[in-house]
């Protein structure tokens, strides 16, 4: 059964999920997990991809944008279905997407503004009715 991890920032600022949905996506790329990020819409996924580029000076994540030919072992969607995912799923959007339960993890960002959080809560309650293991990890 699909793991739910809500990794909580302790912070307001929005952009904030980019930066940790990138270290998890290195962390998880090192570990050898393939992951595709399912970001809110189409220009934070173009956001995430340029900015995936210049991460760490130090390393290096093969990513594309889904559908492009070099997205096998990190894509990036916004609402799509993955067609080759499975591993990990990092979800940026504020909605629980129909796919996630054909993924091992799911990885949930959570800021402190006040759409993220009662957003999050109710995805929350959802995964918990269903009986996923949840983790909470305070960032």
């Amino acid at each position: 059964m699909t793991r739910v991890g809500f990794y909580v920032v302790q912070s307001p600022q929005v952009s904030r999920r980019l930066e940790i949905a990138m270290r998890l996506t290195e962390k998880a790329f090192q570990q050898g997990h393939r992951i595709f990020i399912n970001a809110e819409d189409r220009p934070q996924a173009e956001q995430l991809d340029e900015k995936l580029w210049g991460f760490r000076a130090g390393s290096f994540l093969p990513h594309a944008l889904l559908g492009s030919d070099d997205s096998s072992q990190i894509a990036i969607g916004w609402g799509q279905e993955p067609s080759d995912h499975s591993d990990l799923l990092i979800n940026l959007q504020l909605d629980v997407p129909p796919f996630f339960s054909r993924f091992n993890r799911v990885a949930e960002v959570v800021t402190q503004d006040p759409q993220s959080l009662a957003a999050l809560r109710s995805s929350w309650k959802f995964y918990k009715e269903r009986g996923y293991q949840l983790e909470k990890h305070d960032l």
